[in-house]
């Protein structure tokens, strides 16, 4: 990582050519959410181009396309939330905390981490209820699968949220400070 100017190699060599070089792809620190995400990704991608291919070049488009992208997309946002709660960078006001006494900040601070944590569980528990009440009788339109395999995945969704919302309120205490409270630190100064 580049920290100043100084530290930068020089892009234009002497002869007047440039000699930009990448930094190492280190991948160690990916998420597991971020796997799934990218897998729901690249399959979404294949669905696409396969019905970008049967409509403009076979001029036969499969009609299981369209409904099996949306139910992609839908997986690709859970999991890219769950990368959010992750990263703890999902929206939020932090002006408020600026002005406020530091305890009443760190006391607003847990409550919100807590709030959010209550928030994934009520969804995972609506989640399941509205599974059970559908039962394996709702299928999807155009293709013959159960309509819970695509509530499953934002079952899963919301259940990786809250687990990851645990952490955050538990790593958030013992830092002794979240980024409502300080807004330049991150996630990354564990």
């Amino acid at each position: 990582m580049i920290h100043s100017i100084d530290d930068m190699a020089p892009v234009m060599g002497a002869d007047g050519e440039f000699h930009a070089q990448d930094e190492a792809v280190d991948l160690s620190g990916t998420k597991p959410e971020a796997w799934v995400a990218l897998g729901f990704f690249w399959l979404l991608g294949a669905t696409v181009f396969y019905q970008f291919f049967t409509r403009y070049v076979l001029n036969n488009s499969a009609a299981w396309t369209e409904e099996i992208a949306r139910y992609l997309l839908i997986a690709v946002v859970f999991t890219g939330a769950t990368i959010g709660v992750v990263k703890n960078n999902h929206i939020q006001v932090d002006f408020f905390y600026k002005f406020m006494p530091q305890p009443l900040s760190r006391a607003m601070s847990t409550v919100v981490d807590w709030l959010r944590v209550g928030f994934y569980v009520a969804a995972a528990v609506l989640t399941v209820m509205m599974m059970l009440k559908l039962g394996s009788n709702s299928r999807m339109t155009m293709v013959d699968l159960p309509m819970n395999w695509v509530y499953g995945v934002c079952l899963l969704g919301f259940a990786a949220m809250a687990f990851r919302s645990v952490q955050i309120a538990i790593f958030h205490h013992k830092r002794g400070y979240s980024v409502l409270e300080r807004p330049e630190s991150s996630m990354d100064d564990r």
